[in-house]
């Protein structure tokens, strides 16, 4: 596993000769100039070579240039750890293209680059970096500042963004950089508040290639500090003296800050503190934070790279009519789009960066002292990121969407929670809270969380997937503690709860392996920064709004020139007004087939009153019935009517159709209630119209009604979509398996639903593949085979047309007498059943002539009657038009 950027890690195929013969060019110390496919101009050209860099020590390099002449500024494009050169190759013929000389190269440790891995050692891996400067000021397509001073910026993620920050501080011929998803202080990155962040270490060390592949101090630092779970002093000390902090008195250049907000292993903090500093010394600081991180989610890569590109021309090209954006700029999820899956992502911006802290809102917490343990072992641990587990969508990322993926143990932890809120909030920067904190052990470890608690307490985010953790020493005696939680920005919808869970376990982190007892307790409100001076940028109009209308008009110019004109609407018929629906002669083809149908020369009428199930196998045409019906599509024959009119696309006579078939779209981020409010709304109906709490309590969704759509199970959805097409209580209601997703109580209550409606004297059309919920809610049923009707009437006709009928008797039948039944003429069968006999006759048979047959052989008869389920007569009438 590397620890690049997400979406910039460039897939290791098989070598192309053209590499081959570059790399045995490289192994010679030479150049080779190589033109880099491209159809616009300028053309690029790249020359490989290993530069030595001292104590045996080779860099393998790649330098890339356009075919303009002319001195340019250079830029030195640092990788990620676990990767090499070839990770940012795209990027730097990018910029070559836009007039820069881009030099790459393999940090020591990596590619085809010798040398231990340093973790950017002052003495190795920055060192390494102004060699490469002086290499540069040699070019004769490097523009200078002075002799032996090139014109020069240094950019690159992770890995690559700290050396970009350090190269800054030591070299001063450095003249702007844009690191991104970085560190700033490297021990607190991985010893935060004095805990040993376990797992993200190790995938460094991994990554790296194993302990034995890095400097011998790291790796014997690296050994004692996993071994006993907590970091030292003279730990603390190596990573700092390779930490961008350790020269943050000297990095004084324009520094644009691309921080993730999915990423637990370098998290928003970290850029903060660079920002804090670089500004201090007098440096334009500008800070991004990305949807995406080391924990997975969208990295922006087109969007950050153009960034960084325009940050380039103003501060190397001097180009002051540059956009280099806002001082503060911030993603922010905003539902899901529909069409792919993807998260909507949106900007909002600043002129001035807020910090972490700005536009305090202190928000009451309620809990008494609360005990809880740590186990031995700290085993099991709860769970808050799954460091390095995140790909292109990211776990971090689904809570902006309402998603959790957070655990944590009964017994283990602490909770103290807020009222729900009043008001939506924005939660953007780091909330603060003090605690009192005991422990039976000297030094207790903590782990610190934030919950967006949903209206009914069961669904709870963590926001971003991020954990605070805090070593409290000398705990016997009981320490006020102040915790600075995570740094997130997170939309707390109204009617949400804050809960705060202060546990004594997490997967990402040691916790002490001896057992101990903590108490907690409140000392003051959780305080949440909002930065209200941060706002949203409008949603972009999504591009059909600019070419639809054009096409529009093209298909309009196209009808008028071939003289195609709309068919005539055919009258309303006088005598269907009061007629729900009359359907006459409807089929369809299916697409490009003359004799396939989906539905042929179908005929039915549905009265007032009426309860009507639609029912037949998959492929029965049940589906296209119904999109016919509401003018979804056209029929290739015959007509549906409905009141009378016929149906078109459009109908006016559609207001009185209300539907529910194949589900229903809504807006993620708009709560329930919000989502029926805005779809009666598009209708131009009066609000009074709409009948919206009659719906709302069909719905029963309750509570759930103030909350996201997105936070909502599949029932919670199907019920919405009924109170959705119950809105203005239509005179005919259409319900595609309306029970999809219900349970049980749902489904009697969906049920008497229908039944109470079609009983105002409205009508109710429902196509279910549930028989004894059709069978106990429907009057009438129409089933359909292979898109022709095969039976359409009331149901106890229909059920009641068997030719099975149940012989309730008195006492047991024996087999012989039974085996005699089945003998007599007009029987074609005869079998036991629990409450009598089964017996079922042929053409000839009638009940008469077989009551008086049992009399004569003495069977016990108490009762005779039809014995016919729904899903009998269905199989029979299926089986029956083959």
């Amino acid at each position: 596993m590397d620890l690049r950027l997400p979406g910039l890690r460039r897939p290791r195929g098989p070598r192309r000769l053209l590499a081959a013969v570059a790399a045995v060019a490289v192994l010679a110390g030479a150049g080779t100039w190589t033109a880099v496919a491209s159809d616009d101009p300028p053309a690029v050209h790249r020359t490989d070579r290993v530069l030595g860099v001292g104590e045996g020590v080779r860099v393998d390099t790649s330098y890339f240039t356009s075919a303009d002449a002319g001195r340019r500024p250079a830029v030195l494009l640092g990788h990620g750890f676990g990767g090499s050169k070839d990770d940012v190759r795209e990027q730097a013929e990018e910029l070559a293209r836009d007039g820069y000389a881009v030099l790459i190269w393999s940090a020591r440790g990596f590619g085809r680059s010798t040398g231990r891995i340093g973790l950017n050692d002052p003495q190795g891996e920055v060192a390494d970096v102004s060699r490469l400067i002086d290499w540069l000021s040699q070019r004769p397509e490097v523009r200078l500042d002075k002799p032996g001073d090139p014109r020069v910026g240094v950019a690159g993620a992770s890995y690559g963004g700290a050396i970009a920050l350090l190269s800054a501080g030591y070299d001063d011929r450095v003249d702007a950089i844009a690191p991104a998803i970085t560190y700033w202080n490297l021990a607190d990155a991985l010893f935060p508040n004095g805990v040993f962040k376990k797992l993200w270490a190790g995938i460094f060390v991994n990554s790296g290639g194993g302990c034995d592949r890095f400097e011998p101090q790291l790796c014997a630092m690296y050994e004692r500090v996993a071994e006993s779970g907590a970091p030292d002093p003279e730990a603390r000390a190596l990573l700092e003296e390779r930490s961008p902090s350790a020269v943050a008195d000297r990095i004084d250049v324009p520094t644009l800050l691309v921080q993730g907000q999915s990423d637990s292993l370098f998290p928003l903090g970290q850029a903060d503190a660079a920002a804090k500093a670089i500004r201090a010394n007098g440096a334009p600081v500008d800070v991004d934070w990305i949807a995406g991180g080391h924990d997975g989610g969208d990295p922006e890569a087109d969007r950050v790279r153009a960034r960084v590109t325009s940050w380039f021309d103003r501060y190397l090209k001097d180009d002051e009519g540059a956009d280099t954006g806002p001082a503060f700029r911030v993603t922010r999820t905003g539902g899901v789009d529909s069409t792919d899956g993807e998260a909507l992502l949106r900007g909002a911006s600043a002129d001035t960066y807020p910090g972490l802290g700005s536009g305090q809102r202190a928000i009451p917490l309620t809990g008494r002292e609360q005990r809880f343990d740590n186990p031995p072992g700290g085993a099991p641990p709860a769970v808050s990121a799954l460091p390095g587990l995140g790909g292109s969508g990211g776990l971090a990322q689904l809570s902006s969407l309402g998603v959790g993926v957070s655990l944590d143990f009964p017994g283990q932890y602490a909770k103290f929670e807020s009222a729900p809120l009043d008001r939506d909030l924005r939660v953007t920067g780091s909330p603060t809270v003090t605690v009192h904190t005991e422990s039976t052990t000297d030094d207790a470890v903590l782990f610190a969380k934030v919950y967006d608690v949903g209206p009914d307490g069961g669904q709870q985010v963590l926001p971003s997937q991020l954990v605070t953790p805090v070593r409290v020493e000398d705990a016997k005696a009981g320490r006020d503690v102040t915790l600075t939680l995570p740094a997130i920005d997170h939309e707390v919808d109204k009617g949400h709860r804050l809960r705060l869970v202060i546990a004594s376990t997490d997967l990402g982190y040691a916790s002490p392996a001896t057992p101990a007892t903590y108490r907690v307790s409140l000392k003051g409100d959780l305080k949440v920064p909002t930065a209200p001076g941060v706002t949203t940028a409008a949603a972009p109009l999504p591009s059909w709004v600019w070419w639809l209308p054009l096409l529009a008009a093209v298909l309009a110019a196209a009808l008028l020139l071939t003289g195609r004109r709309r068919t005539t609407t055919p009258a309303p018929d006088p005598a269907l007004a009061d007629v729900p629906l009359k359907i006459t002669d409807l089929s369809k083809r299916y697409a490009g087939s003359t004799d396939r149908y989906a539905v042929r020369d179908l005929s039915f009428t549905v009265e007032k009153g009426q309860v009507l199930g639609l029912l037949g196998p998959n492929g029965a045409g049940k589906t296209t019935t119904l999109r016919m019906l509401m003018g979804l599509i056209q029929p290739d024959g015959g007509e549906v009517r409905v009141f009378g009119h016929a149906i078109r696309p459009g109908a006016p006579v559609l207001s009185r159709v209300g539907a529910f078939v194949e589900g229903a779209g809504f807006l993620p981020h708009l709560s329930g209630r919000e989502n029926l409010e805005l779809y009666w709304r598009a209708t131009g109906r009066p609000p009074e119209d709409a009948h919206l709490d009659e719906a709302l309590e069909i719905a029963g969704l309750g509570d759930a009604l103030a909350r996201a759509v997105r936070t909502y199970s599949q029932g919670m959805r199907q019920r919405l979509a009924i109170a959705q097409a119950m809105l203005g209580l239509p005179d005919l209601l259409i319900l595609d398996e309306p029970t999809n997703g219900l349970d049980p109580p749902q489904i009697r209550e969906m049920r008497e639903v229908m039944i109470r409606y079609a009983a105002a004297g409205r009508t109710v059309i429902v196509s279910s593949h549930l028989l004894a919920e059709v069978e106990q809610s429907c009057t009438h049923l129409v089933v359909m085979d292979r898109g022709r009707l095969v039976q359409a009437g009331p149901v106890g006709e229909i059920i009641g047309s068997g030719d099975t009928l149940l012989v309730g008797t008195t006492g047991p039948v024996e087999e012989p007498v039974v085996e005699k039944i089945g003998a007599l003429p007009g029987v074609a069968s005869a079998v036991r059943a629990d409450d009598g006999l089964l017996v079922r006759l042929d053409a000839g048979g009638s009940p008469v002539r077989l009551v008086a047959e049992l009399v004569r052989l003495e069977v016990p008869v108490a009762s005779v009657g039809p014995h016919r389920r729904l899903e009998d007569a269905f199989l029979t009438l299926i089986g029956g038009s083959a």
